[in-house]
């Protein structure tokens, strides 16, 4: 079976964007700092791609040679009448810098140029000393509830159905 032509469009164009892109493009090279810290780029990469193409009548034309169209093709070839093609195809790569990761000797940390992305990033940072401050608050509470009873005896507490 031959190849139809819109096959090599887009066989073409595709290569092309494959030897753009590599693991590199969406993680950058390190850049090592002179205090010893290093940093890599975090990239978000999209992608468009497009192809299309016709083929054309050639008005009334059959191509064919000879009154009973046998004479003068050769064997084993088609016999129809080949069409003309037209088409095209293109591509695009948008590649947008995010954010920096920065490693040094007290850590990593995630430096995004976006403010509202790293929100949640900063919730969770916050959250471990967020629970530790509530527990003391309840500890504390727990202990001066103890020393105020002073081994005084409530009653039942009830639930009221409103």
């Amino acid at each position: 079976m031959s190849e139809h032509p819109i096959q090599g469009l887009m066989t073409t164009a595709m290569e092309s964007l494959k030897e753009m892109i590599d693991v590199n493009t969406i993680i950058g090279d390190p850049v090592e700092t002179p205090d010893g810290s290093v940093i890599l780029t975090v990239s978000k990469v999209g992608f468009g791609f497009a192809a299309g193409g016709s083929e054309f009548n050639m008005n009334g034309k059959s191509g064919q040679s000879g009154s009973n169209g046998s004479g003068g093709g050769q064997q084993g070839q088609q016999s129809g009448p080949k069409h003309p093609f037209g088409g095209g195809s293109g591509g695009g790569v948008s590649i947008t810098p995010i954010a920096f990761l920065i490693v040094n000797s007290h850590g990593v940390k995630m430096l995004h140029l976006d403010e509202s992305t790293h929100l949640l990033e900063k919730i969770l940072d916050v959250a471990p000393a967020a629970v530790e401050k509530i527990q003391n608050m309840l500890k504390k509470n727990d202990k001066k509830d103890s020393s105020s009873h002073n081994g005084q005896h409530y009653g039942q507490k009830q639930d009221l159905d409103l």
